[in-house]
């Protein structure tokens, strides 16, 4: 940025950080929001935590500032103070209402955690480390060079360089002679590691401010549009890719990548507890949640990731409004239709206007010549024999044709619902245990009809179950019949 008069000035009247140092309640503001947020890495407060915790800050103030010219110090209530800080002209914090809550929320904007850092750093340091900065200055330097170099025989020949380096360092530490860091080498590097690890936490949430700005440029933009559906995916994909395929966005991804793997993270977890265990590292009193900052960079980098699914969601929800809107044009269309039927049913042909009822754009002219219409031919007479009818058998059992079996399902339908109303799912074989065939063959087909039309049935062709049901024989006794087919199970809607 350029720090000409006109940009200073407007950074000055328009920047929330630059507007928080320059506010008469910046002592407030910025000591409150730091011993909340930022010390204890919370990423999100609901609105009654945080104004019940503002609220005993204001009372101690009170207590110790009293009042001044009759006016309570800070007069406002804790409530006030957080809408007035979230305010647009304000910028300190970001409110809003997270999924699944009707309770507002609370979260640090970008630029107070800016504002906060720099407040950090004008404290007078007791000790401060150049070496380890100029060695990562330097290490830096070699893998810019190293990346980048296209020559096979200067990378081969630089790593044969870092070879002959740790033979010689190996040769060494077998001959019991050691380089060990001194405690002013360990305080330099310590230092450094939480100043990077403080100003990671900071970024993560400036990732997470980015992908929610592109979330909210995607929600205007499918809020105010009225074109093509595809041509709103397409463009709203292609940001959304054009973010990803960005230098922060790669960065990202690639860091995401290298803390979530379990062997970098107990690498990195036994390392930071060896560190801290040094007597010199000790000294310095490190903060305790340093022990677990790798776990907090976790759960900063799920909260840009969330945002990221927030986005996706968005866009499915989208995709389901338009095919809903969609739909309800066809019924509105078809409805029409019906309408105007009901409408001219009684209507005679010749009353009949084809124009008042509906018009359909034909797809081509249809053209016909009068000599290409058939003549006419007289239609075939069909020339019956006549055949003498000859007598049936008087002697025939006609008893077959009165002991037909009806089967009723809406009786099997009942006792199906009935059963699922105590518990989510049943078998098939769990019913007729329950209520026996008592039409035999007929009533269980009818059971696996029953099945094939529910959405709600499933067919596990894993499991066999055995059902079983009697029917009388000829000698007027009772034949027992088995059947064994796949598991057929009905589970509620």
């Amino acid at each position: 940025m350029n720090l000409d008069y006109a940009t200073l000035d407007l950074q000055r009247r328009q920047h929330p950080a630059w507007r928080l140092l320059a506010a008469d309640s910046a002592p407030l503001v910025a000591s409150f929001l730091h011993r909340v947020f930022v010390v204890p890495n919370v990423r999100v407060m609901a609105q009654s935590n945080l104004a019940e915790a503002l609220e005993d800050t204001l009372y101690g103030l009170r207590e110790q500032l009293g009042t001044k010219a009759g006016v309570k110090a800070f007069p406002k209530s804790a409530q006030e103070y957080l809408n007035d800080w979230a305010a647009n002209d304000k910028g300190w914090l970001r409110k809003f209402y997270p999924a699944g809550s009707d309770e507002p929320h609370f979260d640090l904007t970008p630029p107070t955690e800016r504002a906060l850092a720099w407040l950090g750093s004008l404290s007078d340091r007791s000790f401060v480390g150049t070496e380890s900065r100029l060695l990562t200055l330097f290490s830096l330097l070699k893998q810019m060079s190293f990346g980048a170099e296209t020559n096979p025989q200067a990378r081969i020949a630089e790593l044969h360089k870092q070879r002959d380096a740790i033979d010689a360092e190996i040769a060494r530490v077998t001959e019991g002679n050691m380089a060990l860091l001194d405690e002013t080498a360990l305080k330099d590097r310590f230092q450094q590691f939480t100043g990077l690890a403080r100003e990671l936490l900071a970024d993560f949430r400036e990732v997470e401010h980015n992908f929610r700005a592109l979330d909210r440029t995607v929600r205007e933009r499918i809020a105010l549009w009225d074109g093509a559906k595809g041509t709103l995916l397409q463009e709203i994909m292609g940001e959304r890719d054009a973010i990803a395929e960005s230098d922060q966005g790669k960065s990202f991804r690639a860091f995401w990548d290298f803390l979530m793997s379990q062997s970098r993270q107990e690498e990195f977890t036994e390392l930071l507890e060896r560190v801290l265990d040094l007597p010199p590292v000790s000294a310095l009193e490190p903060d305790v949640r340093l022990k677990r900052v790798h776990y907090d960079w976790l759960e900063a980098g799920e909260y840009a990731q969330r945002t990221v699914a927030q986005l996706s969601q968005q866009l499915r929800r989208f995709l389901d409004d338009k095919a809903w809107l969609e739909n309800r044009r066809i019924m509105d269309i078809l409805r029409g239709i019906e309408g105007k039927a009901l409408t001219l049913r009684d209507a005679a042909p010749a009353t009949l206007r084809i124009p008042d009822f509906m018009q359909i754009d034909e797809i081509g002219a249809g053209v016909e010549l009068p000599l290409e219409r058939p003549l006419y031919q007289p239609p075939l007479q069909t020339v019956l024999t006549s055949v003498a009818l000859q007598a049936g058998d008087a002697d025939m059992d006609a008893s077959v044709l009165f002991s037909q079996v009806r089967v009723d399902k809406v009786a099997l339908s009942a006792h199906i619902r009935q059963s699922l109303q105590t518990q989510a799912q049943v078998t098939l074989a769990e019913l007729l245990h329950t209520r026996p065939l008592q039409q035999g063959l007929g009533e269980l087909v009818a059971y696996l009809q029953l099945a094939s039309e529910s959405s709600g049935s499933v067919v596990d062709e894993a499991k066999q179950d055995t059902v079983v049901w009697v029917v009388p024989d000829e000698a007027g006794g009772w034949v027992t019949r088995r059947a064994r087919l796949p598991r057929v199970i009905f589970v509620r809607d």
